[in-house]
């Protein structure tokens, strides 16, 4: 078995002395390019010390210790990369080191492996550190990689190691064509796995990240809002059917105070507290970010809650329950009757708190981003930029009408 491909070498380090005066034997091996050096715990006196015969001289008792110590360590190091090469896999100077220090070598993961550990973690962390929405991506994450492994290349699984830009490219076209699946969607299916890709590097599984020249396709999403006309109609209308009153005010509830639907259902009067300024404040810890969020109650919200007619029998929740899927269905009702001509869900309700209701009316956008419980200042900005911009322009265009009536 050839094993010029390894090398080993003994050197010591003069800058570490010891009380005897005797300084560190240290080890480097050297596989395909990479080194990994590491102490044997033996010391000698540097003047003892030949580097290039590669032992202690002249020959003493502590000096043959020494020589026949760093015998068994080549030894042990060369029986190690001969079992390695045995095996038959790929593997690095770090598993022959592994080996030589009586460990197993690095395992090689598969992408499903690694999908399928990450899963079970996040499972076992849901009401912690996680919601159970999370968990449910990241298996349909793992469902669509495994999906495409078996549609192009007729295998159950895949190796980190053999991973490579080309397979990224393919996957983002498989979720394109064949899952039929938007830019949006195909990005975050790609996102999802790249965080298995960064935990392959960071536990050793690969040494190169096929990411790195792989650009994300960008697309430009408009904001859907209400916009204050619609907003107002809709506030006026009175529904004959309890169901779609309750669903409108819920809604317009959450137009005032920016709640997901999640944070609107769970909501319980232990979250309304009296706030320094002496008004009703929603105090509450945001599912998605977990990041504790206070919004004052404007008087549209606060008047729903005073109607004390939704709120739920049980598990002290100031409204009562409804399904999300049932919430936007009675929406699409709603917004037919009232003459809105845009596709209501539950989110335009919170996009409309921080428009209609903040921006335009000049609330700053780092007040917008505590309101809505960011975690970064730059979700609002790149979400909510163009409408500022548009708020903007308003103000100019008055600004230009002002300064022509003034002769300016």
């Amino acid at each position: 078995m050839n094993i010029s491909n390894l090398k080993i070498l003994f050197l010591i380090s003069k800058a570490s002395i010891n009380k005897q005066g005797n300084v560190s034997i240290r080890c480097r091996i050297t596989f395909n390019s990479v080194r990994k050096i590491f102490s044997t715990g033996l010391s000698v006196k540097s003047i003892h010390w030949d580097n290039k015969a590669q032992e202690a001289k002249p020959p003493s008792d502590e000096n043959t210790f020494i020589n026949n110590q760093l015998t068994l360590i080549r030894n042990k190091i060369n029986q190690g990369f001969l079992l390695l090469q045995l095996q038959g896999k790929e593997f690095d100077v770090e598993d022959v080191y592994m080996l030589y220090k009586g460990e197993s070598p690095k395992e090689e993961k598969t992408i499903l492996q690694v999908f399928k550990e990450h899963n079970e973690q996040v499972e076992k962390l849901i009401g912690k550190d996680y919601v159970r929405s999370t968990h449910l991506k990241f298996v349909q994450a793992s469902e669509l990689i495994k999906d495409f492994i078996r549609y192009r290349f007729k295998k159950h699984d895949f190796y980190f190691k053999d991973l490579e830009l080309k397979f990224v490219q393919d996957y983002e076209f498989y979720l394109k064509t064949e899952k039929n699946l938007s830019q949006v969607t195909a990005n975050k299916m790609i996102q999802r796995f790249r965080k298995m890709v960064k935990i392959a590097i960071g536990e050793g599984y690969i040494n190169r990240d096929p990411f790195i020249l792989y650009k994300v396709k960008r697309t430009k999403k408009e904001v859907v809002f209400l916009t204050t006309e619609e907003l107002y109609k809709l506030k006026k209308h009175t529904f004959s059917q309890s169901r779609l009153q309750y669903v409108k005010d819920m809604f317009v509830f959450c137009c005032y105070t920016g709640l997901a639907f999640n944070e609107m259902s769970k909501l319980e009067e232990k979250h309304i507290i009296n706030g320094f300024d002496g008004n009703k404040w929603i105090k509450i810890i945001r599912e998605k970010t977990h990041k504790e969020v206070s919004i004052p109650l404007l008087p549209e919200a606060l008047s729903i809650i005073n109607k004390n007619q939704y709120v739920s029998q049980s598990e002290n929740r100031l409204f009562q329950l409804i399904s999300n899927q049932k919430f936007n269905s009675y929406l699409k009702e709603i917004a037919e009757i009232v003459g809105i001509e845009k596709r209501l869900t539950h989110h335009i309700a919170r996009k409309t708190f921080a428009t209609t209701v903040l921006l335009y009316n000049d609330v700053p956008m780092e007040i917008v981003s505590e309101l809505l419980g960011h975690s970064k200042m730059s979700i609002t900005q790149e979400h909510y930029g163009k409408v500022v911009q548009k708020k903007v322009s308003e103000h100019m265009l008055r600004l230009h009408d002002k300064l022509k009536e003034n002769g300016g």
